[in-house]
């Protein structure tokens, strides 16, 4: 057997994996695939003589190839604020599988995905190659551009995020879950009485920058937000701790779209803050709750 079709054999064995580091950091199952194949492209053109450690090299190149896919997509973003609002990039559902994404992403976990898509990304890239791969800091360092401690840091900053721990006694957060479950309960069954029940009368409903399933940037009342809830359907929401209090994720096989922060008085909610713009996303402290 020659080296390249040694080479072809090694890397198909280990392409699963590499998939699986490549989808945690970029959360698309296209741009994954892309990821790979061009750790595969790299790997034809490198002398394997001098890789001490193909599975370590091929899942760093990997990683350094999604943290470069990361960073244009950021700038990408960076450079459309002067122009038409739009919803982030590189979500296009249709160029994926859904199915073997949707599979993909339940393997990961749904609170897993959600949160993984707040961080940075070499915050992403620290915490996912060091602690869902084992990848030392001393390799993870050259790839971010820091120093061992300093990847160790991000690793550190983004496993705090990801744990999401909550700012409220259980007390409060108990009387905000029953709410927001009565909210999602509601707007699932297209209930509008037990909407207008959970909404208080006044209540006010804003988005950011990115158009929200309102269509506009402020709504109030509790009718008119109530036939925006039904309308929406609330099928890929789910309850979660925003920033320590319980808010809803809208999140489609784990890509976060936008986040729903409450605020709650007694028995109903007040406000309603729909959060989209991805900057805005990534620095909330998010954790998905389990339903």
């Amino acid at each position: 057997m020659d080296e390249r079709n040694w080479l072809a054999e090694r890397f198909e064995a280990d392409r699963a994996r590499l998939r699986g580091v490549a989808y945690r950091m970029l959360g698309s199952l296209s741009e994954a695939d892309d990821a790979v194949q061009e750790a595969w492209l790299r790997l034809s053109r490198a002398d394997a003589s001098d890789i001490d450690n193909l599975n370590g090299w091929l899942t760093t190149v990997v990683g350094r190839i999604a943290l470069d896919m990361l960073r244009s997509r950021a700038s990408r973003r960076e450079e459309s604020l002067d122009g038409a609002p739009r919803a982030p990039i590189a979500r296009d559902a249709a160029a994926d599988d859904p199915e073997q994404e949707a599979v993909l992403a339940d393997s990961v976990g749904l609170a897993m995905m959600v949160v993984l898509d707040t961080l940075t990304p070499a915050e992403r890239l620290a915490f996912v190659l060091h602690d869902m791969f084992a990848v030392p800091f001393d390799d993870i360092a050259p790839i971010v551009g820091r120093t061992p401690a300093a990847a160790r840091q991000l690793a550190s900053r983004a496993r705090r995020r990801v744990q999401g721990l909550p700012a409220l006694p259980d007390a409060d957060l108990d009387r905000q879950r029953a709410v927001v479950d009565a909210f999602l309960a509601a707007a699932r069954g297209g209930d509008f009485a037990a909407l207008l029940n959970v909404l208080a009368p006044d209540v006010v409903l804003r988005g950011d920058r990115v158009p929200t399933w309102a269509g506009t940037p402020e709504v109030r009342g509790a009718e008119v937000v109530a036939r925006q809830a039904v309308r929406g359907g609330a099928r890929a929401a789910r309850p979660a701790l925003i920033n320590g209090a319980v808010g809803v994720v809208v999140a489609p096989r784990g890509r976060l779209l936008m986040a729903l922060a409450f605020t709650i008085e007694g028995d109903q909610v007040v406000s309603i803050d729909v959060v989209a713009e991805p900057d805005r996303l990534r620095q909330l402290d998010l954790a998905v709750l389990d339903e």
